[in-house]
């Protein structure tokens, strides 16, 4: 059963000058030390990895029922990759608790992920599924 769906567009170039403005401040505040690092490794790509990320963190607050209030970090939620390539979210703290909540009983959380980018445009796109749980 689909428990939330999230989507969310970000212009990559009021990120890059938001980046140009705060520089580290607003890197730490909002990604993870994995996903400054993946961003980093793609000079030609820096500010859309970052708009990317950015995108799937307010559509993953959004797919949790929340928005980002209600004690959510934005660090609660950060992208990795698979070896293939594949984003995941990852949820810590409040985020994880919230997915938690949002979980019926006899059933595990898979939270899907999706994102593109065609300058000046970052979309992301989360899906909250509950599957049951095998006996």
């Amino acid at each position: 059963m689909i428990l939330g769906i999230g989507s969310d567009l970000a212009n990559i170039d009021r990120i890059a000058r938001t980046l140009e403005r705060f520089g580290d401040r607003f890197r730490l505040r909002v990604f993870t030390p994995a996903e400054i690092a993946t961003a980093e490794r793609r000079p030609r790509a820096v500010a859309a990895t970052y708009a990317k990320r950015w995108a799937a963190k307010e559509a993953c607050s959004k797919a949790l029922g929340t928005g980002l209030r209600m004690g959510i970090a934005w660090r609660d939620m950060a992208v990795t990759n698979l070896a293939t390539g594949q984003p995941q979210m990852r949820l810590t703290g409040w985020a994880a608790d919230r997915l938690a909540a949002l979980t019926p009983p006899g059933h595990a959380a898979h939270v899907h992920v999706t994102l593109t980018d065609d300058h000046p445009w970052a979309q992301a796109v989360v899906v909250i599924e509950a599957r049951p749980r095998e006996p």
